[in-house]
């Protein structure tokens, strides 16, 4: 052992300090357990809604509402935690059993996650299973880690144990950065079992959950263990429920009344009680609007990641996944922290004016809620790229002339393609096609060099075709094809091939994509390939194998190339996008994502600090329960409105944002009559009152609860 590092005390294991210092031994294990424990919960989550988008093939409503129902289970479940802890096992050993179904949630993920074992309903249970685990413990533990790294501290340490939770908390925003960072990375850019890697963007945060027991344990030895001593939670909730009963079994009017409802409790609950809950009571009223805000904060994780997946990730030096883009939160958070303390606050109060807590709270809603209207107006921009959405007896049409020389298409009784189509020209935008019945045989008349030429196809509603005018041994000919209705999910790009030549051709894209296509203007399906450049693919002919070049496929383009020719020793194409690129930048969600995260600094932050300053010591476990009630509300809230109110994205977007300021202004006007105490000023005057006993009440003793 160093002698000029003496551990203090070796007899007394929890009593170890850290060299030089007051700092127990025992909470570096605790922030090391922390910081692997949120790069787990928080890696998993980044990528969780486009694994339900892309591997079980959900829609985006059913996609976000499972998305915001695990996030709200995650935030009802630290009242059991809380239960468990206080009443029952210690903090110790709930810490030690929710994290072990904490680990099993993340492996039965992680294994769901494998594509080949078993069918989609059987990878849909052990998600969900996996998932429900997951919440049981992420939402368990919660309640109870701080406030084991806060007892390892003596009572006259105050200085240390403040610091203590200011590392803490650092660790918890270090985990979520990385995490949203890295595990982003392990499922887009690492290809496993043909596809994108879940299993091992699963995988790694379980690694780590696993590592956060494994260390949590091993600081077994140094820990100061106290044993449970009641859930204040449970006495609360009892007193309020008493309180209840016995004024609905007194309502005669010839019974007094008393000065406040929960002055009916006071048969069997000290005054002390009472009068705390009283206090306590005042500010859970002013949590009532708060869940408006969790709704909108938390869509980052879904809405906003889907809105991400729509547009140009490419920011020159590196490409980011759509889910990589949460990584801004946390990261803005770290920085804001210091300037609104260091600079914005102290500048405000030179200016005289008085930024009391409920004005930063209503601020940091405005500041979410603009957040959300910039949401909206990228949207619309982002929709102006979009395939026009098809109704019954519509589809569309376009025109690729292939041949050598103009044509001219006329449609029975349709009043399209006014001017002459040129030879390999780019097409113009769909044109809307109206039909009588789910479908319709319509006859095409093509005027080519003199020629009037009739053809008949059926066209069926919803649908979306490309009429292909070609040469085949030296007749004009064409060939009715379907197109893709929608852009390529996730910001793929989707390219088909025609073979323009003679003679069967086998393609290769990039060593990876083998495609074969029949000869004289046959057309391949559509395959969906990761944005880059493909510069290396192969042509394989007859004649032999000549290099294919199909330069850049973009975000959420879809691409018909023709192949012409051969001549040259090279492969000759033209290349046609069918629907275009996402042309808006990912880096407009940055002015959001600066609102929402400066929006949280000054809501949460100043929230929790208010409302602790507003109760008895005593009761911060209760208000603490309340706060993490209203980000499950919140997203409750989300889930219903993606489930049974669907509409487009940015009216959505618009929806939140028209909620949050009504709700703003309800949170201002009850602030505005909330008065402000000091508790401790509180309980001496609930010590002053006394409450007289009443007739006709629950024959019950009176008894003291003990705190």
């Amino acid at each position: 052992m160093d002698e000029s590092c003496p551990l203090l005390d070796v007899q007394a294991g929890y009593r170890q300090k850290l060299c030089g210092s007051n700092y127990p031994l025992s909470i570096a294990f605790i922030v090391v357990n922390e910081f692997c424990e949120r790069f787990s919960y928080y890696g998993m989550r980044a990528v969780l809604t486009l694994y339900f988008l892309s591997f079980f093939h959900w829609d985006e409503n059913l996609s976000t509402a499972v998305y915001h129902a695990f996030s709200a289970l995650c935030y009802f479940t630290p009242v059991v935690g809380a239960i468990m802890a206080d009443s029952w096992l210690g903090k110790y050993r709930t810490i030690i059993y929710l994290s072990i179904v904490y680990v099993a949630g993340h492996l039965i993920k992680s294994v769901g996650a494998i594509p080949s074992l078993g069918n989609q309903v059987v990878h849909v249970i052990l998600s969900m299973v996996g998932l429900f685990l997951i919440a049981l413990g992420t939402g368990g533990i919660k309640p109870c880690v701080s406030a084991f790294g806060g007892d390892q501290f003596e009572e006259e340490h105050t200085s240390e144990r403040s610091k203590f939770f200011s590392i803490f908390y650092l660790s918890i925003n270090a985990g979520s950065l990385i995490s949203t960072f890295v595990t982003p990375v392990l499922r887009g850019d690492v290809k496993c079992f043909g596809e994108d890697c879940y299993a091992l963007a699963f995988g790694v945060p379980a690694a780590l959950m696993v590592l956060a027991l494994v260390v949590f344990i091993a600081g077994s030895g140094l820990y100061r263990k106290t044993p449970p001593q009641g859930n204040i939670l449970l006495e609360v909730c009892k007193c309020i429920g008493f309180a209840i009963k016995n004024r609905l079994k007194n309502r005669s009017s010839q019974i007094p009344k008393r000065d406040h409802w929960l002055d009916w409790a006071s048969e069997k609950y000290s005054k002390q009680l009472i009068g705390e809950i009283k206090m306590v009571t005042r500010v859970l009223f002013l949590f009532i609007p708060l869940p408006m805000f969790w709704a909108l904060f938390d869509q980052q994780g879904s809405r906003w990641t889907l809105q991400a997946t729509k547009m140009n990730a490419d920011f020159g030096i590196y490409v980011l996944q759509p889910d990589q883009m949460q990584f801004l939160n946390p990261l803005l958070i770290l920085v804001f922290i210091p300037i609104f303390d260091l600079g914005l606050y102290p500048l405000i109060n030179m200016c005289k004016f008085n930024f009391t807590p409920i004005r930063k709270m209503a601020t940091g809603m405005i500041l979410a809620g603009m957040a959300f209207g910039l949401a909206a107006i990228v949207e619309v921009k982002i929709n102006e790229t979009d395939m026009p959405r098809l109704v019954p007896e519509e589809s569309l049409i376009r025109v690729l002339n292939l041949a050598k020389n103009p044509v001219q298409v006329t449609i029975q009784d349709k009043d399209l393609f006014q001017q002459p189509v040129e030879a390999f020209q780019n097409p113009a935008e769909y044109s809307k096609l109206l039909l009588n019945g789910e479908q319709q045989s319509l006859s095409f008349t093509l005027q080519y060099q003199g020629l009037s030429l009739p053809f008949n196809y059926t066209m069926k509603e919803k649908l979306v075709y490309s009429l292909i005018v070609f040469e085949a041994e030296g007749d004009l000919s064409s060939r009715l094809i379907t197109d893709l209705e929608a852009k390529p999910e996730n910001g793929l790009a989707a390219v088909r091939f025609i073979n323009g030549l003679n003679q069967d051709v086998n393609l290769t894209i990039d060593s990876k994509w083998f495609i074969a296509v029949q000869r004289n203007y046959s057309a391949s399906e559509y395959s969906l390939l990761e944005r880059d450049k493909y510069n290396n693919g192969k042509c394989i002919t007859e004649m032999g194998e000549f290099p294919l070049e199909l330069g850049l496929l973009d975000f959420g383009a879809s691409y018909t190339i023709v192949i012409t020719n051969v001549s040259g020793g090279a492969v000759k194409t033209w290349k046609s996008e069918d629907i275009k690129a996402n042309n808006v930048h990912m880096a407009w969600q940055l002015p959001q994502y600066l609102l929402i995260s400066a929006g949280e600094v000054m809501f949460s932050i100043t929230g929790l600090a208010f409302s602790y300053s507003q109760s008895p010591a005593s009761m911060k476990s209760v208000l603490q329960a309340g706060w993490l009630l209203t980000v499950a509300v919140g997203n409750t809230f989300v889930l219903v409105v993606a489930q049974t109110a669907p509409m487009a994205q940015w009216a959505e977007f618009v929806l939140f944002t028209v909620l949050l300021f009504a709700v703003c202004i309800i949170f201002s006007v009850m602030g505005y009559f909330y008065v402000s105490v000091d508790p401790e000023d509180l309980e001496e005057k609930e010590e002053k009152r006394e409450t007289p006993s009443r007739g006709n009440m629950i024959s019950l003793v009176t008894q003291k609860t003990k705190l």
